[in-house]
């Protein structure tokens, strides 16, 4: 079995030391689609450098992803085909705002392996710290298809009861057709999202945008729409990644306000609404 998940997570978590600078942060946020229109106030927060506010969701990226899901597919006791890897999901809780450009050191270690029968899945956590403590730490959910059936503890379930009622508020955010090529400038070079022999290969018949850039889409919608623009609020956000967008195509956000918490679903328009985003929740002070 490629997987053997003892190994795994027995394996020394690996650490490296990362940076980021303002333009990693700027290109970050234009790949998430910021700076529409360019000289809107509430855009130029999130592209000039004089008044710059980070987006939490850039901890994803920050020191272009490292150690990230490539480097977790590496680790001991998994070999595993890129092909059949698919993001399941992320959760990511922020300790204290993130400074627009720093030095930290990210550990990475898979934090559990479950057996979901047809499918493996992998949780590689990176925690980060800086001289002055705990930053963040990310979870990602890594689905390996055909890699399951060995007995191993299934997990618990990401799936939540659907929001109750007429969504709060609902925008729409359309996904350029080059997103996918100017969001892998920041670190995610997988060529499912890039290279269409590639994606015909992994069973889609073009290349579709990252995950965690409709995760980046979708924080920033909730927080310019229901948070005031203050990045600072957000304390953590999880999601299920439930479906592919196609670059070129527009994302449907339904938000529904709660007590210091957002529940959010996500589709994407031309396709009657397919789900995209689900399970999502955006905590908040």
């Amino acid at each position: 079995m490629p997987i053997d998940a003892a190994k795994a997570l027995a394996a020394e978590p690996k650490s490296g030391r990362i940076g980021w600078e303002r333009r990693d942060v700027q290109l970050y946020h234009l790949g998430i689609g910021a700076g529409r229109p360019a000289t809107d106030p509430d855009e130029l927060r999130y592209t000039l450098e004089s008044r710059l506010h980070i987006l939490p969701s850039f901890a994803t990226v920050a020191g272009a992803g490292s150690p990230g899901v490539i480097s977790g597919l590496s680790m001991p006791g998994v070999d595993v085909d890129l092909a059949r890897v698919l993001h399941g999901g992320q959760s990511l809780t922020v300790h204290r705002p993130l400074p627009v450009r720093g030095t930290a050191t990210a550990t990475g270690r898979i934090a559990a392996v479950y057996d979901k029968g047809t499918a493996a899945v992998l949780v590689m956590r990176t925690e980060v710290a800086d001289a002055e403590g705990p930053l963040w730490t990310n979870d990602a959910q890594i689905f390996v298809r055909g890699e399951g059936g060995w007995g191993g503890d299934r997990g618990p379930s990401a799936r939540h009861d659907p929001p109750a009622g007429e969504p709060d508020r609902t925008v729409e955010r359309p996904v350029r057709e080059d997103q996918a090529l100017l969001y892998r400038l920041s670190g995610d070079y997988n060529p499912l999202h890039a290279d269409p022999e590639f994606a015909k290969l992994a069973g889609f018949d073009r290349p579709i945008l990252h995950g965690l850039c409709t995760y980046g889409m979708t924080l920033k919608a909730v927080v310019d729409t229901l948070l005031g623009g203050d990045v600072s609020r957000v304390r953590s956000y999880t999601t299920r990644f439930a479906g592919v967008v196609y670059p070129g195509e527009t994302l449907r956000i339904r938000m529904w306000r709660g007590d210091a918490r957002v529940r959010v679903a996500v589709s994407a328009v031309e396709r009657e609404d397919a789900p995209v985003l689900a399970d999502t929740v955006v905590d908040h002070a």
